[in-house]
């Protein structure tokens, strides 16, 4: 696991690939990630440095399993990464906190000050 530190501390589980996340974790082959837990989550193509998305959620495994990754809820950087990228490249990590928003916002900060921008799929802080 990777901690980055910033001015809230978090603590990123393993990044995991983005079909494995479709499983149902009830099956044993899933993924579990933490239910009814906020938190911050970011998406890149694997190995990449660059992100695709950086999000916040109320509840991590409905934003990421759910919205992010099966679509069944609404989220406009699920959707167009679903349609524009190829899923199977992509791999997701996400870190519990309960200050998601302030810790979204900060990774976006330090995010636009390495590439001068936000991450390919987000539209705003």
């Amino acid at each position: 696991m990777e901690v980055v530190k910033l001015t809230i501390q978090i603590e990123w589980s393993d990044w995991v690939q983005w079909n494995r996340l479709k499983i149902d974790s009830r099956s044993g082959a899933g993924v579990i990630v933490p239910n009814g837990i906020p938190g911050v989550y970011e998406a890149r193509l694997s190995g990449a440095d660059e992100r695709l998305t950086i999000g916040k959620a109320s509840d991590l495994r409905m934003r990421i399993k759910q919205a992010l990754v099966k679509g069944k809820a609404k989220h406009s950087s699920g959707t167009k990464i679903r349609t524009t990228e190829d899923t199977s490249k992509i791999e997701v990590r996400w870190a519990v906190t309960d200050r998601p928003a302030a810790a979204e916002e900060e990774l976006h900060k330090q995010y636009q000050t390495k590439f001068g921008r936000l991450p390919k799929y987000t539209e705003h802080t």
